[in-house]
């Protein structure tokens, strides 16, 4: 993947690159949750968009430096996933996922009339500024090493964390839950630890698409988004460490290139998702780590 991400910029527009790692990243983030912990939330989103608010603002009125506006977009993501996880673990299964998607739409209702997000119109024009007063993120191809820093920095955070005693109690939370609570494990805090991390990664995810796009918007906190990070996770591989990787290239790739045909991406989607449902349900990297007989 390193291979791939050092001679993709040659051959491809690097702001497309880009955007996929973001996506990428958001993809990781979820599939933390969902699968090693079996919990789908429905409104991730919000905590992208939150994050990308929070770092346009914060770049842009406030001065501050990117990593610094990284920081305080990703801190922002972190405390607000510390609270709606402390509300939305109480419940399980689609419970769980109707709590998340209203606390989500709360958000997004109160990102269209707060008076620093510019409404429908967002916050535009974000400075990239100098990173660490030294870097100038201005240059497109230093962007591009800071994103492809940043998304493998989150991605080895998930890997370390899936394969540490830590992820191997979240998978047993996933499997057998009274299981885990009769082998004496605090099955709500473990939860809650993976859904505040699951929420900070995407929203460092967030805050580096903002930066890329200059651009923070009420895209990022509508539900559809949380619908298409689900769609991401699931066509590449619940459960899988590059699956969502995979699943973001397919679904922006598809984004990207039917552009022309307006709405029908989403059906083209509708149609992706129900095939990987009915024949595909391990998604690409399952499939591909079933057939090599390794997992992925």
């Amino acid at each position: 993947m390193v291979l791939l991400l050092v001679a993709a910029p040659f051959a491809i527009y690097p702001i497309f690159i880009m955007k996929v790692l973001c996506f990428a990243l958001f993809a990781c983030a979820f599939n933390l949750l969902i699968g090693y912990v079996g919990l789908l939330s429905f409104g991730h989103a919000a905590f992208l968009g939150a994050a990308g608010y929070i770092t346009g603002h914060a770049a842009k009125v406030w001065g501050l430096t990117p990593e610094l506006a990284i920081v305080a977009g990703v801190a922002t993501s972190a405390v607000l996933g510390l609270v709606v996880g402390a509300l939305a673990i109480r419940r399980q299964g689609i419970y769980f996922a109707m709590i998340t998607l209203a606390l989500a739409q709360m958000l997004y209702f109160f990102c269209l009339q707060a008076p620093f997000t510019g409404g429908e119109d967002g916050i535009q024009a974000i400075p990239r500024g100098r990173l660490f007063g030294l870097i100038d993120l201005s240059d497109m191809m230093t962007l591009y090493v800071v994103v492809v820093i940043i998304f493998l920095a989150g991605f080895l955070l998930i890997y370390r964390t899936i394969h540490s005693p830590f992820g191997q109690v979240l998978k047993a939370i996933r499997e057998n839950e009274p299981r885990a609570v009769s082998l004496g494990y605090d099955v709500d805090r473990y939860k809650l630890v993976a859904f505040v991390l699951s929420a900070a990664l995407s929203g460092l995810a967030g805050a580096t698409k903002v930066l890329v796009f200059q651009l923070a918007s009420l895209t990022d906190v509508h539900w559809a988004m949380s619908g298409e990070v689900v769609l991401m996770a699931l066509v590449g591989g619940l459960g899988t460490i590059f699956g969502p990787v995979a699943g973001a290239v397919v679904i922006i790739s598809l984004q990207n290139y039917l552009a022309q045909l307006g709405a029908w991406v989403t059906v083209v989607q509708g149609v992706i998702f129900v095939l990987c449902v009915l024949a595909f349900r391990r998604g690409i990297m399952g499939e591909l780590g079933r057939l090599l007989k390794r997992p992925f």
